[in-house]
């Protein structure tokens, strides 16, 4: 009886971020994208390097062997398309980017899943880090020129 409770506990949490997510994405798609996303993940995670305003003038520039990207350029740079999904994976750890070294190297690399992977179980958890991971997009998304 044990197993089927711990089961049914991870089963709701997963639907509980499921729904979360999908209502959150589904306010996006409703207000034409005019949901301000959160600037406190981008400062935590990002601004050290790419700095406050994502021009790529961090506090830890004159370190790093490589200037980090202008963020507010992406689109521009990219035909005038936001490259999402491109700047998901990179975020989340699927795509390189060689000015961030190996994947142990960036601040933020690893912390999404070491701070919220275990409180969600083992299935809610990876929803979590994408959910907190596509509100990093969104924000960098909303700082294009």
């Amino acid at each position: 009886m044990g197993g089927n409770t711990m089961k049914t506990r991870t089963t709701g949490r997963v639907l509980t971020m499921v729904f979360a997510l999908g209502a959150s994405v589904t306010s996006v798609a409703a207000n034409g994208g005019g949901v301000a996303p959160s600037a406190n993940e981008y400062r935590n995670s990002c601004a050290v390097c790419h700095g406050d305003d994502g021009r790529g003038d961090g506090n830890l520039v004159n370190f790093l062997n490589v200037k980090p990207t202008d963020l507010t350029k992406l689109t521009e740079n990219n035909h005038g398309e936001f490259p999402f999904l491109r700047v998901f994976q990179v975020i989340d750890g699927r795509s390189m980017v060689s000015g961030h070294g190996t994947r142990d190297m960036p601040v933020w690399g690893k912390r999404y899943v070491e701070e919220m992977g275990e409180s969600y179980g083992p299935y809610g958890g990876e929803a979590a880090v994408r959910a907190r991971v596509l509100d990093l997009v969104y924000y960098i998304q909303s700082i294009q020129n």
